[in-house]
Parts: C-alpha cells; sequence; structure tokens
C-alpha cells in the first residue's frame, strides 16, 4: 500500500472522503437524531442547494410534516423537483441564497448540465473537474430576508451543499444566527472552498456560538479546538454545527 493509500485511508477514519450513500457518510444517523430532538414541534428546515431534493426526501421520511424551503437556482434541475413541488408543507424555491441580493453566473458542464457540481464558481467545473462550462444566470437572496418574506422565525436545520458557496449563504443568514434562531448547521467541506478561497477557520470565527462536529458513519467527531492541521483538510467531508445551547451530542 502506497503512501497515499495510506493517507486516505486515515481520512476515511475521520470522517474525510467518504462521498457515498447516506448511511456511509453518516447523514442517516445525524438527520434522525437532530429531527428527533425538534419532535416536540413541527420542524423548520432549509435545504439550501437542493438539487433533486434527496435530502429534502430524506428529512420528510423522518418529519413527514416538517415545513421544509427547498432552494435550487439550476434552471434545469428545479424543473426536476417532481412531486416535492405539489406537497403543501413545501416551498421549492428557484434562487442562489448569498451574502447579498441580485444576479450571478452559475456554471455547469457543457455536456452534462444540471449536474450535482453546479456552482457560482467557474472553476469548480473548468479547473477542478477539466470540462467545458455552461453559463446560466441566477437570481440571488440573503436568507434572512427570505425567511422574513414567508414568516420563518426559527430555522431547525439548515442544510447547506452549494459547492463552495457555503460560507456566503451563511453570511446572508447573520441575522437568524446572531439572534439563535438556527439550531443546527449543516454543511460540505471540501476542494470547492480552495476555488472560494474560504478556510474552515473562516467558518470556526464566523460560528463562536456552536460546537463543531465532523460526521463519521456511526457518530460524530468533535472538533473542540481550531488547529490547522486537522481541520484545514481540503476533502469532501459533513460538518454540523450546533448551538451551544441546543446539545444535541
Amino acid at each position: 500500500m502506497t503512501v497515499i493509500q495510506d493517507y486516505l485511508r486515515a481520512l476515511n477514519g475521520i470522517g474525510v472522503l467518504d462521498k457515498c450513500e447516506i448511511d456511509v457518510t453518516g447523514e442517516s444517523t445525524f438527520l434522525s437524531v437532530c429531527l428527533e430532538k425538534a419532535r416536540s414541534r413541527l420542524p423548520v428546515v432549509f435545504d439550501v442547494g437542493a438539487h433533486v431534493g434527496d435530502y429534502t426526501r430524506e428529512v420528510l421520511k423522518r418529519a413527514p410534516r416538517a415545513r421544509m424551503f427547498v432552494f435550487e437556482p439550476h434552471p434545469k434541475t428545479f424543473a426536476s423537483l417532481g412531486e416535492l413541488a405539489e406537497l403543501p408543507n413545501v416551498t421549492p424555491l428557484n434562487l442562489a441564497l448569498g451574502e447579498r441580493d441580485g444576479e450571478l453566473p452559475f456554471y455547469d458542464y457543457r455536456d452534462m448540465d444540471g449536474s450535482f457540481h453546479a456552482s457560482l464558481y467557474r472553476d469548480v467545473i473548468e479547473t477542478l473537474h477539466h470540462a467545458p462550462s455552461v453559463t446560466h444566470t441566477v437570481a440571488v437572496r440573503r436568507l434572512a430576508d427570505v425567511a422574513a418574506e414567508y414568516g420563518v422565525d426559527r430555522i431547525d436545520l439548515l442544510k447547506i451543499d452549494t459547492e463552495g458557496h457555503e460560507y456566503a449563504v451563511l453570511e446572508g443568514a447573520e441575522p437568524l444566527i446572531r439572534a439563535g434562531a438556527v439550531d443546527v448547521i449543516h454543511f460540505e467541506f471540501n476542494e470547492m472552498n480552495v476555488i472560494s478561497r474560504r478556510f474552515f477557520k473562516d467558518f470556526w470565527d464566523f460560528l463562536p456560538e456552536y460546537d463543531f462536529f465532523r460526521l463519521l458513519p456511526d457518530g460524530v467527531l468533535h472538533i473542540g479546538k481550531y488547529i490547522p492541521l486537522a481541520c484545514e483538510i481540503f476533502g469532501f467531508q459533513n460538518i454540523v454545527c450546533v448551538r451551544k445551547d441546543h446539545k444535541l451530542y
């Protein structure tokens, strides 16, 4: 076994590069724990970067009456949300979320438009995945403003999977975060953060009111202290941030 293979196996042991089905990533167990905690009321979940709605479906398996806000900016993918758009407790929104309102170019593979890798960063497609891109123009809103429009003053779970744009989504949610109105945040941290120039340290500093965890297949790894060597790993990982007074784990 090569040094690289040893290294990758070690990363798997701490929840990095476990990119596979939901049971392997630990998301299945996490969702069950998270939604059980919110069972005393109908949970409010924001699925930001929903793609075709798989995460929303997993939430609804565990909490069928959860109030879901499903954000997908890609025009083709948004049209593929299917039966979710017909559910009375699901609000589908053809929007990107970010730090300010406006419009931005949105990139995907020229030959596979509608992919999981679609991003607000051209280099995600062209540099990381070595493919020619196609461009769409998408509307961008601040999460806090959208929440106010729909009368949402508390979010039980904010999931963000935006191919490098996760930090900007949090910036747009800052009024709710500072008010203690977002209980749990689940986001991906990976090589796309090299493109968006956002370190793990940026998230750590932005969320001092939260405990950080990395999902494992059968639990979580608590990140109790920011250590660059252990935190700045630009490989696929699921990070869960739990408000310190929420005590999910």
